[in-house]
């Protein structure tokens, strides 16, 4: 049961999406860095994802700069867009397509159990839209989120058609 100031806290606005930094429609594959101390049930076990960006307007506005920090302190920040050869965070164009600041591609709620990210690991269901699948390259298939989701609800009991 949410408590009156955690309920208020859901109500209010504190983030948003703006148009890239870039000014223009993005559409390419990003190396997303996850972080494991988060407390999202979405990307359990996972370290990366690899998944497209097809948006025009992507770039994470905060309302303010401790919102953000608090989204660090707390582990909420669940993926970032990373630099393809260090794996490491960043908010250099092209890698984060957006500009986000703190190079932030998915959030969740202190809950866990509440997601939202920019890229689409939905269009990565199968190996062959891998872009590098006919030269055997592969990664975590994007719908992995998905299917935890669905394990994280099975291993509480709740009923998953």
């Amino acid at each position: 049961v949410l408590g009156p100031s955690l309920y208020n806290a859901y109500l209010e606005r504190q983030f948003s999406l703006a148009q890239n930094s870039s000014a223009r429609y993005e559409d390419r594959w990003c190396r997303l860095a996850i972080n494991e101390n988060s407390p999202c049930v979405f990307t359990r076990g996972l370290s990366y994802l690899y998944i497209p960006v097809r948006h025009g307007e992507g770039k994470l506005v905060a309302k303010d700069d401790a919102t953000l920090r608090r989204l660090t302190e707390e582990n909420l920040v669940v993926m970032q867009y990373a630099d393809p050869i260090s794996g490491l965070p960043t908010e250099e164009y092209p890698f984060n397509p957006n500009g986000s600041p703190l190079g932030i591609a998915g959030l969740c709620d202190p809950s866990g159990r509440i997601f939202g990210l920019m890229p689409h690991p939905e269009a990565y269901n199968h190996p062959t839209n891998h872009p590098g699948w006919t030269r055997g390259e592969e990664d975590p298939l994007g719908i992995s989120i998905f299917e935890n989701a669905v394990a994280y609800l099975r291993s509480n009991n709740v009923q998953v058609m």
